[in-house]
Formats: structure tokens, sequence, C-alpha cells
């Protein structure tokens, strides 16, 4: 007989993976156009100008943080928007009351923010090989990167839509914090390019160590600014925190329960 939490576990997520392909055109698509377009931009047309970053052609240097770039966003974004409509449609009681655990509830809406930012990841991965060679020295840290990376921001969007209590509170995350972040967390430059004092403050965005173990992954150790380990210690601190976090919130209801 299968265990009921394993049962539920994979209806959550199936129902998360059928609704990233049945609107695929809002979910899918648009990554794939907006990440082109930096390529050209940035890549082509920019890239010919400076030539390279710490070594590597720049082209090859922005593949890394355009991939996390995509998986971030569009972990955080599928959660959210998820989540908050389970809540806005009342039908996140259901769940709430039924016999499964609250670990389940979060898993399972967890992997579809998961599985998304994978999809997107090998979708804009496939676009950068049509720019230029990707090489991947280090497939294993590639991988691992970009699963704690997804399940990071997948947590932190199901923290959001806990939260917001109206549509309007799922885009404040994203527009004044999430995006400022990425950009400033080394996606188009190398930290060491920049003076103390902003390398300082870059060593505070969890985002930089994401984009750093990943393009160390890609790129190899000459593209790395700080140690591996430093990276996979931040990345795994918080999905701890966050982890126990939003098994906090469901645990007693915050914003769920009327």
């Amino acid at each position: 007989m299968s265990n009921p939490n394993i049962v539920a576990l994979k209806t959550i997520a199936r129902r998360e993976v059928m609704r990233i392909l049945r609107i695929w055109g809002q979910t899918l698509v648009p990554p794939a156009i907006t990440m082109t377009l930096y390529f050209l931009i940035f890549g082509k047309l920019i890239g010919s100008r400076i030539g390279n970053m710490g070594g590597i052609d720049y082209m090859d240097f922005i593949v890394p943080g355009l991939v996390m770039m995509a998986v971030i966003q569009n972990a955080y974004g599928n959660i959210s928007s998820s989540f908050f409509g389970a809540k806005f449609g009342r039908h996140v009681e259901e769940l709430l009351v039924s016999p499964m655990p609250n670990w389940v509830i979060l898993l399972g809406y967890v992997a579809g923010g998961v599985l998304r930012g994978l999809m997107v990841g090998i979708i804009v991965l496939a676009i950068a090989m049509c720019f230029t060679h990707v090489r991947v020295p280090h497939p294993f840290v590639m991988i691992s990167t970009v699963l704690l990376g997804a399940t990071i921001f997948s947590l932190a969007g199901f923290v959001n839509a806990v939260y917001a209590k109206k549509f309007d509170d799922i885009a404040i995350i994203p527009t004044f914090i999430l995006t400022p972040l990425t950009y400033l967390g080394g996606v188009f430059y190398s930290v060491r390019v920049l003076p103390e004092w902003a390398q300082n403050a870059t060593h505070a965005n969890p985002i930089f160590y994401m984009v750093n173990a990943f393009r160390y992954g890609l790129l190899g150790d000459q593209a790395s600014d700080l140690p591996l380990w430093t990276s996979f210690g931040v990345m795994l601190f918080f999905v701890l925190a966050l982890g126990w976090l939003g098994l906090r919130l469901l645990t007693k209801g915050v914003g769920l329960r009327s």
C-alpha cells in the first residue's frame, strides 16, 4: 500500500506542474524572450566592447548569472502566485483540514516552484548555447546550486504568499527587493572590480553566493569570487531557516485561518 503522505505530495506537485504546462505561454515563453534579449544586448552588443571579465569572455561570464536570475525569479513567482491563489480561492483551507502534515503541503508547493525554475533554467541554458560555447567542468556543483537556489526562493515566495493580503502584495517583494538584489548580485560583473565597501555590501546579498557557485560549476574555479564551501554554507543556511519559517507559519495558520 502506498504511503498516503507520498501520494498527497505527488498530487500537489503534479497539480503545480500541470498548472505550469497549461499556461506555458505565461510561465515558460516570457523568460526565454527576456533572456534572449539580455544575451543580444549585454552579450553581443555591449559585451563586444567590454572584451572580458577577469580573463573570461564577457558573453561566457554572464551566462551563469542570467541562468540563475531566471531560475530565482521563476521559482519565486510560481509559488507566490500559486499559493496566494489558493488562499484567494479559499481552497487552501481544504489542505489545512486534511490529515496530511504541514511538511507535505509545503514540500508539494516548493517542488512545483523548483520544477518551474529547472525548466526555465534549461531553456535559458539552451538559448545560451546559441550565442556561446557552454562548458560544464563541475556538473554536480551546477545542478546542486540550481536546486538549492530554486528551493530558497520557492520558500521565500511561500512566505510572501502567506503574508500577502491582496495581489498587489505579491508584486512588492519582486519589484523592490528581489530585482535589486539580483542585479547587484554579480550577474553582470565580478565583485573584484568593485571598491572595497561595495564588495563588503555584496557579501550581504544571498544571490551573490548562488551566482558565484553556479559560475564555478559552469566556468571553473577561475571564475569564482570566493570559496565554494562558503557559497554552499550560505545557501544551506537559507534553506533551513526559510523551511523552518514556512512550517512555523503553516502550523500557526498565520494569514491562512480567519
